[in-house]
């Protein structure tokens, strides 16, 4: 029996051992470059995760730029249309003070023409009557008075 051992064990390690452990060693080789390559697409994830996000930080602060620069593109119009407005007020304002002075200057143009005119007519009709006194000179401008503020 130990005979037909050892002949087992030399034919098996002669022909069969050989190529049983060189099957073996391709077997550990392909496990350990399948791990290898595990390992690498590991990595390869985590530097893509990183990457991507880098990209949304970078997309976000874009995002965050462009919000920023479009309200202050707003607050300028704003403001510019506000200045517009306050000029245009104030022009609309300053254009209604001057109607409002030539109107007041018209109408006191035209007082005191008719001041003027009501002024020429007592006179006419003053030196038109002979007056004996002074009373008579008095009642007379009043009755004229009275009768010019009526008309």
């Amino acid at each position: 029996m130990l005979v037909s051992f050892s002949l087992v064990m030399f034919i098996l390690s002669k022909y069969a051992w050989g190529p049983i452990m060189k099957g073996i060693h391709q077997r550990e080789e392909t496990i350990e470059k399948a791990l290898e390559a595990a390992n690498e697409a590991k990595k390869e994830m985590l530097q893509l995760k990183a990457g991507n996000e880098q990209l949304l930080r970078d997309a976000k602060d874009e995002r965050d730029a462009m919000m920023r620069d479009a309200r202050k593109v707003r607050e300028s119009i704003l403001d510019e249309a506000r200045a517009k407005a306050a000029e245009e007020s104030a022009r609309i304002l300053e254009n209604a003070r001057e109607n409002i002075q030539f109107e007041k200057m018209a109408a006191i143009n035209e007082l005191k023409n008719q001041i003027a005119s009501i002024s020429i007519e007592i006179a006419e009709k003053l030196i038109g009557k002979e007056l004996e006194n002074k009373q008579q000179q008095q009642q007379l401008t009043e009755k004229l008075l009275k009768e010019v503020k009526i008309n």
